[in-house]
């Protein structure tokens, strides 16, 4: 694949400092390791468990294989650029990552939404959850999250490709994405521009309507409860899926929607760090340290390993 004169990026990372690269890697490569590791061991525990064999523990599955998928297609590749000093990119290359870590972070935004769904069932209509949120439904909703994220990023993408770069390939960033390669294309972008945005606040629209409305009957449920006790733990199912929300939102938000944060692009670099390597390491343990389930799922699956061990 060829544009123009230039057939390779050079992406510029966070910092030409030395010593704070060597801080950055061991950084990410903790965070990393921390988030593979974290949402492994959630994937490994909803598949052996018979006790998570639920919905809810079905969504966390598809989310945490999500996560690892969205950092492997950026954290590693920074982690050679920082310890080779090797920041050349092929195109190629460039748009690929584009691609995979565009598709995993809308499906994401579409996977919340499912997930604030199932939780509005659990609680607003308990005696028919099983019936509803059933296996083949809860298959078609995690097709249908990856399908809507492919719609969504083709047309931005497609137009992505056609933009021209002429001499300039030094990208300002430490991946490629598509706000810093339409900062240094030579050709027309306002389309390509108009195209992400509008993409953008599409998603954030249709999913952040469903989770506010799942949210809202969810609240208005566990109002109506008698005890106190019933609404603490209709209220502590939904915790971590909240938090999780919260962070996912609040950083898109702030990256796309706030003019001022396009233009300030440390502050962009520094906010898409936090996306691609805290979040992923955080929502492992936000989800779990709040869930007897799975904290009872962890240590039986020690105890069987211990055992295993000593035989």
């Amino acid at each position: 694949m060829r544009n123009g004169t230039v057939t390779t990026f050079v992406l510029l990372g966070l910092t030409d400092d030395p010593q704070l690269q060597v801080l950055i890697f061991v950084f990410l490569f903790l965070t990393y390791t921390l988030s593979v590791t974290g949402n492994l061991t959630i994937i490994t525990l909803a598949f052996m468990d018979p006790h998570l064999k639920t919905p809810m523990y079905f969504f966390l599955q598809n989310f945490s294989f999500l996560e690892i998928s969205f950092t492997s297609a950026c954290i590693p590749r920074f982690l050679y650029n920082i310890a080779t000093d090797d920041k050349v990119i092929t195109y190629n290359a460039c748009f690929i990552q584009v691609f995979f870590t565009d598709l995993c972070a809308v499906t994401e935004f579409f996977l919340l939404a499912a997930m604030s769904y199932d939780r509005y069932v659990a609680i607003c209509k308990p005696l028919h959850y099983v019936t509803i949120m059933s296996s083949r439904v809860c298959q078609i909703l995690i097709i249908c999250c990856w399908m809507a994220g492919l719609c969504i990023i083709i047309p931005p993408f497609s137009l992505a490709l056609t933009l021209t770069f002429c001499d300039s390939n030094m990208i300002d960033h430490f991946l490629c994405d598509t706000v810093p390669l339409v900062k240094i294309a030579c050709s027309d972008t306002w389309f390509v521009e108009q195209t992400v945005i509008t993409c953008a606040v599409l998603t954030l629209n249709m999913t952040l309507t469903c989770v506010v409305l799942s949210y809202a009957y969810i609240i208005k449920t566990i109002m109506r409860f008698p005890s106190v006790q019933q609404r603490k733990k209709a209220f502590s199912t939904c915790s971590s899926h909240l938090i999780v929300v919260s962070i996912t939102y609040s950083t898109c938000i702030f990256i796309y929607m706030n003019p001022t944060a396009k233009e300030a692009v440390t502050i962009n670099k520094v906010v898409s760090l936090l996306i691609t390597s805290i979040s992923p390491t955080l929502n492992p343990f936000i989800y779990t340290l709040r869930n007897n389930q799975v904290k009872k799922a962890f240590k039986d699956s020690i105890k069987r390993t211990v055992l295993l061990s000593t035989k």
